[in-house]
């Protein structure tokens, strides 16, 4: 009796613990796409998530090959999607960095690379 009860629980706390893990705002695509290479530099960064996120807690931060900010350090959020307008900048290799709060209070951070230029 014990044993058929431990087999019913164990996969009960399986599916409560990976329900809880993807209860996070992942990343669902981003404008510039991760890893692409764009001809021209962009006006701004877009980035989607799996989840509505809290704008206060939300930042996107955008920097060049030698580490200079290119962004304009105003984030914009509304709903699902965070947004950063760019400087002027030129040929090279984009790095952006984001940290997110989703609505359900769980903070997710990455980062990504993409190219401009030839």
């Amino acid at each position: 009796m014990r044993h058929s009860l431990l087999f019913r629980i164990i996969p009960l706390l399986l599916l409560l613990t990976t329900g809880e893990a993807t209860a996070h705002a992942m990343l669902d695509h981003a404008e510039p796409r991760v890893g692409n290479k764009v001809a021209t530099a962009p006006r701004e960064v877009t980035l989607w998530f799996t989840q509505k996120l809290e704008p206060a807690f939300s930042t996107i931060t955008v920097t060049n090959d030698a580490g200079e900010r290119v962004d304009t350090g105003k984030t914009r959020v509304s709903g699902n999607q965070i947004s950063v307008s760019l400087r002027s900048g030129g040929a090279g290799t984009y790095h952006v960095k984001w940290r997110v709060l989703s609505a359900d209070t769980h903070t997710t951070d990455g980062s990504f690379s993409f190219q401009v230029g030839q």
